[in-house]
């Protein structure tokens, strides 16, 4: 197996919890906190699926799917377009609201999609090329992938728990 092979095989695996968090919400669920200070599953949903397609499409030279294919739009969320969430107070993440899960797994599976082009298209030696130098030691391509892919999957595991909370207050 190549190392390309196992990053698109972690990178499904993230699709597959993003799909479980939140199929079957309804608007209220999807955007209940289970503290005025946590996150909702439609925020946790929305961040980790923004990083990954803002640090991608950065490592590879392409551009944003939230920009290019109108999910700016569509989810009509009023923030500046290259925000990611990070960083967000608890007022910011308040704001942010999902009308339907369709929506968050439409707008995965499109940035899915163009990650796992992009993997495809990987050489082993792809991995090493120097992605920041913002740091030190700089970032290559390898530890941004992993990074992006571990970032994602404690997220997502997060929208799990918080459905989890938000579905046993509610019964």
């Amino acid at each position: 197996m190549h190392a390309k092979d196992i990053l698109i095989e972690g990178y499904g695996r993230i699709r597959e919890e993003v799909h479980s968090a939140v199929e079957g919400l309804d608007p209220d669920g999807l955007n209940a906190r289970p503290t005025d200070g946590a996150n909702s599953v439609a925020w946790l949903v929305w961040h980790l699926t923004r990083v990954q397609d803002d640090h991608v499409a950065d490592a590879f030279g392409l551009d944003q799917v939230w920009l290019t294919a109108g999910w700016e739009k569509r989810f009509g969320l009023g923030l500046p377009p290259e925000d990611t969430g990070y960083g967000h107070s608890a007022a910011q993440v308040a704001r942010v609201r999902v009308d339907s899960a369709e929506l968050l797994t439409g707008y995965y599976d499109a940035v899915h999609e163009q990650t796992l082009t992009a993997l495809r298209s990987l050489a082993a030696k792809d991995l090493e090329r120097i992605v920041d130098e913002n740091w030190d030691p700089p970032v290559t391509l390898g530890a941004r992938l992993v990074s992006v892919l571990s970032d994602d999957l404690q997220h997502v595991g997060q929208a799990a728990y918080a459905r989890g909370l938000v579905q046993s207050a509610a019964a």
